[in-house]
Parts: C-alpha cells; sequence; structure tokens
C-alpha cells in the first residue's frame, strides 16, 4: 500500500512539473499578447482613452509575469555562457521594471497627464528593445 501512495505521489509530481516547464511556444504566445497589449496602449494615447490604456498596461502587466527563459536557456550546459548571459536575473529586472512603467503609465494618464504616461510608454518600449537585443541577440 505504501509503495502505491508513494508511486502515485511521484507520478502526479512529474506530471504537474512537465506541465510547468516554459517553452518557446509559451514564450511566443505570451510575446504575441504583449504586443496586443502595446498595440492597445498606442491606440489609447492616439484616439485619448484611458479604458484602451488601461486594458493594455493590465494585460501587459499580467502577461510579463509568465515571461522567463525556456528550460533549455536556463539550464545551459556551459557555465561560462549562463554566467556571461545571467539571462534568468536580466529578465526579472526586466519584468519589474516594465510591471512598474505599466501601472505608472495608467496613473499618470487618469490623473490627466499624458505627457508623463507617454514617457513610461516609451521606457517600456526600451525595455521591450533592451531585452530583445541583448537576450534574444537582435
Amino acid at each position: 500500500m505504501k509503495k502505491l501512495v508513494l508511486t502515485l505521489s511521484l507520478c502526479s509530481t512529474f506530471v504537474l512539473a512537465a506541465n510547468g516547464v516554459y517553452t518557446q511556444e509559451d514564450r511566443i504566445q505570451d510575446m504575441q499578447k504583449m504586443a496586443n497589449a502595446m498595440g492597445s496602449i498606442q491606440n489609447g494615447f492616439f484616439y485619448n482613452n484611458l479604458d484602451l490604456i488601461k486594458e493594455g498596461g493590465i494585460i501587459l502587466a499580467d502577461t510579463i509575469e509568465h515571461i522567463e527563459p525556456p528550460l533549455e536557456e536556463k539550464e545551459e550546459k556551459d557555465l561560462m555562457n549562463r554566467f556571461l548571459n545571467n539571462k534568468v536575473k536580466m529578465t526579472d529586472s526586466i519584468k519589474r521594471r516594465i510591471k512598474k512603467k505599466a501601472g505608472h503609465m495608467i496613473e499618470a494618464f487618469a490623473d490627466g497627464n499624458p505627457k508623463s504616461a507617454l514617457q513610461d510608454f516609451t521606457k517600456i518600449t526600451e525595455k521591450c528593445m533592451e531585452c530583445h537585443t541583448r537576450l534574444r541577440k537582435w
């Protein structure tokens, strides 16, 4: 009986662990969501529409939480490359900054300061490009 319980618990652990792996396909889907969110934010600025900015900012902030290097990048075999690239630490830093700027952008636009909100949008775009140039090798 104990062996059966142990076997079932190990199997369920492996199944849950396998489902929790972040793949390249997951990253592509998240990037597409974030691109759509950035487009929504941009349309919000063009049409002076807080709802579009808020919707895009919330989607961006929620989606950015899922972004991480895929498993093959996290567990890179060459230790020197892993150390030099430092992808996990850099990704986390960029995620924090984008999330903070998205929240500030929504607040600034809602408070009637579109110039500050647009500056936040520009900073978010810069952080996106920083990730794409440094980590994704564009």
